[in-house]
């Protein structure tokens, strides 16, 4: 009489099966990864040695009377009741486990302690994720530190290892165009013009008079204006 006790889980590979004599056979000689349970029965000579040694529940780990269960993991096994979760010892029973080095763990005691958690929130991050200053975030923690929009996918700049959309960082951060006034943030390869104290966006960098514009051309500035060449001739005539 046989049963196989780990559910399917997917990160760990374990498989779930029904099984019977045969099928606990080739597993055994494969070296599966399934833990199978069964049942001493009478006729049935078997070697028998609990892994817990002196820790056994039983109280003598080579002792497994008829009609006891036993539980068998690649080479090793366990009586049914010294299968346990190896942090809150609670016996794996017909729930799922994860195995780990020579440990084996419940799903929730395996989530607890190696499980990715999302920096912001501290929760176990399931699926997907973003990573940023090599730290974990859930998608919907991943936010704009000002304004608290999502920025998983989106364009987005730091400042303080803090991360900010670009709209929260050019109006709070960014230099201010002098024609214009609005940030000229640098983000997506924005260009732009910095002369002594002011700057300006590419596009607005132009003639006060003319409105040619002035990018790689020499210039004057006319007070707080800014000229070409040809207006500032035509100024002094």
């Amino acid at each position: 009489m046989a049963d196989v006790l780990s559910d399917q889980l997917k990160r760990m590979n374990l498989q779930t099966k029904t099984v019977g004599e045969d099928r606990i056979r080739r597993a055994k000689e494969r070296n599966e990864d399934v833990a199978i349970l069964s049942m001493q029965i009478p006729g049935e000579k078997t070697r028998f040695k609990c892994c817990l040694g002196v820790a056994c529940l039983q109280g003598n780990p080579t002792s497994l009377p008829l009609g006891t269960k036993k539980m068998e993991y690649k080479t090793r096994q366990w009586h049914e009741k010294c299968f346990c979760c190896c942090v809150c010892k609670v016996p794996i029973g017909t729930q799922s486990f994860i195995p780990r080095e020579q440990e084996i763990y419940c799903a929730k005691c395996y989530e607890e302690k190696f499980a990715t958690r999302c920096i912001k929130c501290n929760k176990v991050i399931t699926s997907g994720g973003v990573t940023y200053k090599n730290e974990p975030w859930h998608r919907e923690c991943f936010t704009c530190t000002h304004c608290q929009r999502s920025l998983a996918g989106e364009r987005f700049t730091s400042r303080d290892d803090k991360p900010y959309c670009a709209e929260c960082f050019g109006e709070l951060f960014a230099k201010r165009c002098t024609a214009c006034s609005k940030p000229i943030t640098g983000i997506g390869g924005t260009k732009f013009i910095s002369f002594e104290d002011r700057h300006w966006h590419n596009d607005c960098f132009f003639c006060a008079s003319c409105r040619t514009s002035l990018v790689g051309r020499g210039f004057i500035t006319d007070q707080e204006d800014i000229i070409c060449p040809d207006c500032a001739k035509a100024k002094l005539m």
